[in-house]
């Protein structure tokens, strides 16, 4: 069966004042649709995979909120990680507890904070790799077609000559690559083998565990040898005692350069990782003036390519900005230069 995995224990405060360590970006509704980041997550993988089998692996303190936004899915499978290890013992643990419940499950690993706009598209690629993942041993990752030369991102090299007899749409990986400098990723756009990673992987779950044993066999064994108090009172009291064992380290260092069959589907559906309010601003719709306003409440006046949020204000009048961010909640207000937002988290101390 289709099992679906939410990584979403990240601070996620890029969006002061919108987000913030107690109510991180995933949780908020940063696009003004009525839906949180995570939800809006859950809900693409409609008709994908069932509510008894999705999995969100978050921090301890955001347990209540998971299980608030998201009721449909049984609380159990809300797993709560005891401290921050980065992604590859939280993708270990969850592939463990999947396994205990299904021995044969295909799994996609998503972030829960990112944005896509074409979701039929989504859909049909994520449909093809959970076929080519449960037919093969290889491990999928979803790399996206870049549309400008960002830093932001990290990028997989594709060895275009290695293409899937299996299915024609994949690529072997060449390569991942860290973010770039501006001169290094303009020239990676000039090729047409380099995409954003965009850290959605799809695989069979005995083949991320056999990845684990492989190249991560200490942390393998945590989750191994506790593999009979999963589902039961005492899991959570074990984990607690476990988890800070397992090395702080990402799945892309813990696994992903070191394994042979790995692919690259090449896709484009219009994702972002939402990561600053530039990328807000891109993705929202704009007025004739290049506002993006997310909130009903406001008014503009000689003023252009900004993005202004501030749902929990009762009226707003702005007047004058060019390429401002202007976003109020719980009573902090930011008006910051959208060149500037990179020192939004200094401003906010």
């Amino acid at each position: 069966m289709n099992h679906l995995v939410i990584m979403a224990g990240g601070v996620g405060s890029r969006f002061w004042p919108m987000s913030t360590e107690n109510n991180p970006k995933q949780f908020i509704d940063v696009l003004g649709v009525g839906r949180s980041l995570m939800q809006l997550t859950y809900d693409r993988f409609c008709g994908i995979c069932d509510a008894e089998n999705v999995w969100v692996v978050t921090n301890v303190d955001y347990v209540s909120k998971v299980h608030e936004q998201l009721p449909d899915i049984p609380q159990k499978n809300i797993l709560s990680e005891p401290c921050r290890r980065n992604t590859a013992p939280c993708i270990a643990y969850v592939s463990h507890r999947i396994k205990a419940k299904d021995p044969n499950a295909n799994i996609v690993v998503t972030p829960s904070d990112h944005v896509v706009l074409n979701t039929q598209e989504f859909q049909r690629v994520i449909r093809s790799a959970l076929q080519f993942a449960s037919e093969t041993d290889a491990i999928v990752t979803l790399g996206m077609k870049p549309s400008r030369p960002e830093t932001g991102y990290g990028y997989i090299c594709a060895d275009m000559t290695a293409q899937s007899m299996r299915n024609k749409e994949l690529y072997r990986v060449d390569s991942f690559r860290e973010k770039p400098d501006l001169t290094t990723a303009k020239e990676y756009i000039k090729h047409n083998n380099y995409y954003w990673n965009a850290g959605i992987f799809v695989w069979n779950v005995n083949t991320v565990v056999n990845a684990f044993r492989m190249y991560q066999p200490a942390m393998n064994d945590i989750f191994e040898s506790i593999s009979d108090v999963f589902g039961t009172e005492q899991e959570q009291t074990v984990i607690n005692e476990r988890y800070v064992n397992c090395e702080n380290i990402s799945v892309d260092y813990a696994i992903m350069e070191k394994a042979e069959e790995i692919f690259v589907f090449p896709a484009d559906f219009g994702w972002s990782d939402l990561g600053t309010w530039g990328a807000l601003h891109t993705l929202s719709k704009k007025d004739a003036n290049s506002n993006a306003v997310i909130s009903d409440n406001v008014k503009t006046f000689e003023t252009s390519n900004c993005v202004i949020n501030v749902e929990g204000a009762r009226q707003v009048v702005v007047q004058g900005l060019t390429g401002y961010i202007v976003a109020e909640r719980d009573g902090r207000l930011l008006i910051c230069k959208l060149s500037e937002e990179q020192r939004i988290k200094e401003f906010s101390k």
